[in-house]
């Protein structure tokens, strides 16, 4: 096995599977460490995402917990053999220049088969131009350095490229109507924002919905959220911001909930055609 610090998120991801699939076979750490033939520390590493596993083994030891869920298994294989190409992807350059929960929020929008994001005062990231961006960072407290300010700019504007991809994934956008309407970086630039939103609604693997304010209160109307499909159910993850950073969730109460959340949200938002023509009237009263 081999051992990479600190572990990505997604690394700690596959370690919390196994140890939720050992825990649902009853086994003890122990218990485990005699049936695969290694030691405990060994199952404790890989469970924590401190070590690698190979994908043949995550196979071996789901035989050994009695799995059967064969999608599971070769979704979380396939997680495995991620790990041997590390440093290889296009958020890797900025290993150790911008924090480690951006790296992870890039790699989970790139793993995603389809993500449902809810934005009360702020544009998604992956919908964001480029002087609506530099006008956010600009209000950064403490003020960013230079070039720490140019990195992060630059890598939330890499982090569209998802939307390009030979698979994108399934993108619904929730954003309130308060989003539409902060000028960040003025007029102009609050303008082009609402033109390349309307853009990118066009996508067909996009669809923005709108909250208008005359709909009145919603669920989570104090916080954005993030919601990222796996290639399974079990791997789905939420990301959520806090006002010390981000928070990644995969619970099964957590993920039920954040659902619910988002669906009561989407139904009394304005469909995509109705949202594009509020989208509109704003930008033309700019």
């Amino acid at each position: 096995m081999s051992s990479r610090r600190p572990p990505t998120e997604r690394q700690r991801r596959l370690g919390a599977e196994l140890s939720k699939m050992r825990e649902r076979a009853g086994l003890s750490l122990t218990e485990a460490a005699a049936l695969h033939g290694t030691d405990r520390t060994t199952i404790s590493n890989v469970e924590s995402g401190r070590f690698g596993v190979s994908a043949d083994r995550v196979r071996v030891w789901a035989a050994n917990y009695a799995c059967r869920d064969g999608a599971y298994i070769d979704a979380l294989a396939e997680m495995a053999k991620e790990r041997r190409f590390t440093g290889m992807d296009w958020w890797d350059k900025y290993r150790g220049l911008v924090p480690a929960a951006l790296l992870d929020l890039a790699e989970l929008e790139h793993h995603a088969v389809a993500i449902r994001s809810a934005q009360i005062t702020h544009m998604p990231g992956l919908l964001q131009h480029e002087d609506y961006a530099r006008a956010v960072f600009q209000e950064a407290v403490p003020p960013l350095a230079r070039d720490d300010f140019e990195r992060k700019l630059a890598f939330r504007l890499r982090r569209s490229s998802v939307l390009d991809g030979a698979r994108p994934p399934r993108c619904t956008f929730i954003i309130h109507e308060a989003a539409l309407r902060i000028q960040f970086g003025g007029r102009r630039a609050a303008r082009a924002q609402l033109h390349h939103l309307l853009e990118q609604s066009e996508r067909e693997n996009v669809a923005v919905h709108v909250l208008p304010f005359d709909i009145g209160g919603f669920p989570a109307a104090a916080s954005s959220t993030r919601y990222a499909y796996g290639p399974v159910a079990h791997l789905d993850t939420v990301q959520t911001d806090t006002p010390v950073g981000s928070l990644f969730l995969h619970a099964e109460t957590h993920l039920a909930n954040y659902r619910a959340v988002l669906d009561r949200m989407e139904q009394r938002a304005l469909s995509p055609s109705r949202s594009r023509d509020l989208i509109r009237e704003v930008a033309q009263q700019l």
